[in-house]
């Protein structure tokens, strides 16, 4: 499966945060990484933990991004940023454990218009 809108891939942002802000904040990021090498999208990853915010996404990333994906265990600083963009809110486990109900959605949510969110 390759997801891709027309001819080029589509870019992905995506923001992991996880109450302690440390291993599974960084599991998930590696997993996005994972996934976008497999199925042939391209992502940027912000992290949120006590480390602070890393690889913070840019108006324009958000500006020009298809789909956010939101993994955490944990509100995020600055959600509203995301406002019109198409959002995908996962728990960690859940895309640790499940990254095949989280490609299917993403698929899923390119038929929809900006704005729309689903959680799963």
């Amino acid at each position: 499966m390759s997801l891709k809108t027309g001819t080029s891939k589509i870019n992905i942002l995506a923001i992991t945060a996880c109450t302690t802000g440390v291993a599974h904040t960084y599991m998930a990021a590696e997993k996005l990484e994972k996934l976008a090498k497999e199925y042939d999208f391209g992502v940027k990853i912000e992290t949120q933990g006590v480390l602070g915010i890393k690889n913070k996404l840019s108006e324009k990333d958000i500006e020009t991004t298809d789909l956010v994906i939101i993994a955490a265990d944990i509100v995020i600083d600055n959600p509203d940023r995301f406002t019109g963009c198409r959002v995908i809110n996962v728990r960690i486990s859940s895309l640790l454990m499940n990254p095949n109900e989280v490609l299917m959605t993403m698929k899923k949510i390119l038929h929809y218009p900006k704005g729309k969110t689903i959680d799963i």
